[in-house]
């Protein structure tokens, strides 16, 4: 099942294409990573799955209906989306930002109900922020600031989540913090997760869903035990790398050790579409089988 989902999907900035033709089906209750190198396409789909960037062609579907022809207040209730690098006017409470994501069930005046207040509560406490309501955004640590900014976007009473790397410029102990803090949220909430990952081992770990994209188009799709392979990395990274089982719990683990040389990497992203125009539907059917 899949409440959003694109059909034939093309997106573009002036004359620039990024994204064409693009069938894709985010898994209902899933964590969906969405990854491949820079430029090709991620953040622009996470946009456009937001309705922030207007398709080129095609739609974006939310329960059958297109998300561009929808009211902004529906979409707002029904999907939330955390952006890179956020940033909050300076001296803003981690309870007045969580606040913020009550906006799109507010009538009249704007004033918070007692649901909104119990929303803004049970988010913060679900985050793990509640010592923190009261401080400022910007005097706490990298992994607070996510986290307060997880917790804006579960105040808006959301089933998806779409998260444009949540872990950037964050520590190693930070980016676990917010990985388990969406794995938890997946589990025990059955949240629809879909983010962009530039690590492929959190993708791996963390990911029940994996779409490995080059210059716009998918080339793999599936669980990450059939995605992630020296295939994939090769043809979505061009790199060698060795692939092992975590020894805790049996994900993936990607080992990078050379850089693939051929006329390939060399090409135009254009170029890179039409070759792998052909194979894509084979290589999606070998990594779902």
């Amino acid at each position: 099942m899949s409440r959003l989902n694109t059909n034939q999907l093309s997106l573009a900035y002036g004359n620039r294409n990024i994204v064409r033709e693009l069938n894709l089906q985010v898994p209902d209750g899933l964590i969906t990573a969405l990854v491949g190198a820079n430029g090709s396409g991620k953040s622009t789909i996470l946009k456009s799955l937001a309705r922030i960037l207007a398709p080129a062609q095609g739609g974006v579907y939310l329960d059958g209906k297109l998300i561009h022809r929808l009211p902004t207040k529906e979409v707002a209730k029904q999907l939330a989306i955390l952006p890179q690098n956020p940033s909050a006017p300076e001296g803003l409470t981690v309870r007045e930002l969580v606040a913020f994501g009550r906006y799109p069930h507010q009538k009249g005046f704007g004033n918070l109900t007692s649901e909104d207040n119990r929303m803004i509560d049970w988010a913060i406490q679900a985050t793990g922020m509640s010592a923190f309501g009261d401080r400022a955004v910007d005097h706490l640590s990298g992994g607070q600031r996510q986290r307060a900014w997880i917790a804006m976007a579960l105040a808006q009473g959301t089933e998806v989540l779409l998260l444009d790397e949540p872990t950037t410029f964050l520590d190693m102990a930070h980016q676990m913090e917010v990985m388990n803090l969406l794995e938890k949220l997946n589990k025990e909430q059955k949240r629809t997760i879909i983010m962009v990952v530039h690590d492929l081992n959190h993708a791996a770990r963390y990911a029940q869903h994996l779409v490995a994209l080059k210059a716009g188009t998918v080339l793999y799709e599936g669980h990450p035990e059939t995605v992630m392979t020296c295939d994939m990395l090769r043809d979505v990274f061009n790199i060698d790398a060795d692939i092992i089982p975590d020894p805790r719990t049996g994900a993936p683990l990607c080992l990078p050790y050379g850089l693939v040389e051929d006329q390939e990497s060399e090409a135009s992203p254009s170029l890179v579409a039409a070759n792998v125009q052909e194979p894509i539907e084979r290589q999606r059917v070998q990594a779902m089988a």
